[in-house]
């Protein structure tokens, strides 16, 4: 397989991005309450593990998502985030957990009923209990079919990390196919999108939500956010000298270790759901209500939010580390409408 020593050496292209960004301008006074409670939450064990956490700016992420919120929805939104990145980097990527689903398994589902009851139940795991109080302010804050939606997102979240899990213990790599599929749920966008309801005080009716168009739509703006955020930890692991299971990795292990190529693939494939994304949304927010079109439109705030917070805060341990300037790109890598290959996601070009 070819050697890339460092990311500078995997000529990454820039994003293309055209959609307009926006960030909510109460990102600072949030985050320093978000701080506040992971202070109390006891997620971090040392002073390292509470900089990795606090550094992966969970406030700015979501407020670039919802640039609309009031305090308090972006505060619990954000929350999440936080609780989410130190949860996927202690118990999915890496740590005890991650190579053994036997354990993972009955472990994740014990965090999973922690958000769902009501009543104090978690007890011992600071995760369970954390997330038991980020879904008290979500009941609150939310109705409860927004809540049921969360509820349900966070669950298949944790399914698709199940099925990395699996892959990572047997140090198997999955084909395109399989690792899309995956991708999809283990990512974590499903919850992260359902939240925008949450944050937007505005509930999207059923026959909006569950129609074909939607969803479609929710699902591709999962996968190309998940894409972005592979090239981000791609380029972050190989200049640590570890490399995991993402596009990059799937892709090489395909064609025998041609990064060029490998690189070249993924970002067409990356901007061929884009494009599908942008067409697709144009013709369905018209007819959508006031709050499906929000909805819609946090998507599109997600996608573009996703990739300047990975390109400018890729997680780094000291968070006023400067980052370095977002080039975004003219055209598309690949502009071309025909359905991708892969039939978990051909069907997005169906409708």
């Amino acid at each position: 397989m070819e050697r890339t020593r460092t990311a500078a050496d995997l000529e990454f292209p820039p994003l293309y991005c055209p959609l307009e960004p926006a960030t909510n301008p109460a990102a600072p006074r949030v985050e320093r309450r978000a701080v506040a409670w992971l202070d109390e939450s006891g997620l971090w064990a040392d002073a390292r593990e509470r900089a990795k956490i606090i550094g992966s700016r969970g406030a700015d992420f979501f407020a670039r998502f919802a640039p609309g919120a009031d305090d308090d929805r972006l505060l619990a939104t954000a929350l999440w985030v936080y609780w989410g990145f130190a949860f996927h980097d202690g118990r999915c990527d890496t740590g005890h957990f991650s190579i053994r689903p036997a354990e993972f398994v009955p472990m994740a589902a014990r965090v999973q009923r922690a958000l769902e009851c009501p009543a104090p139940a978690a007890r011992g795991d600071a995760y369970a209990v954390a997330l038991q109080d980020i879904g008290a302010r979500f009941r609150r804050l939310g109705t409860p079919v927004q809540f049921q939606r969360f509820v349900a997102a966070h669950r298949a979240w944790l399914t698709g990390v199940m099925w990395q899990v699996s892959f990572q213990a047997r140090r198997h790599m999955p084909d395109l196919e399989d690792y899309v599929t995956m991708r999809l749920h283990s990512a974590g966008g499903a919850p992260t999108y359902a939240m925008l309801e949450i944050a937007h005080g505005a509930e999207v009716p059923a026959a909006e939500m569950d129609a074909p168009a939607v969803r479609a739509l929710t699902e591709m703006a999962i996968l190309t956010a998940a894409l972005d955020d592979d090239r981000h930890s791609f380029a972050r692991e190989v200049d640590v000298g570890r490399t995991d299971q993402n596009i990059y990795t799937v892709l090489l292990d395909q064609n025998g270790g041609d990064v060029r190529t490998a690189v070249r693939t993924a970002a067409r494939l990356r901007d061929r759901v884009f494009l599908r994304f942008l067409r697709l949304r144009e013709r369905t927010r018209p007819g959508l209500g006031e709050a499906g079109r929000a909805y819609l439109d946090g998507l599109a705030y997600g996608i573009r939010g996703n990739a300047e917070w990975g390109l400018r805060t890729p997680r780094r341990p000291d968070p006023d580390e400067p980052s370095a300037p977002v080039v975004w790109a003219e055209r598309p890598a690949d502009p071309g409408d025909e359905p991708v290959p892969l039939p978990s996601i051909s069907w997005w070009w169906d409708l």
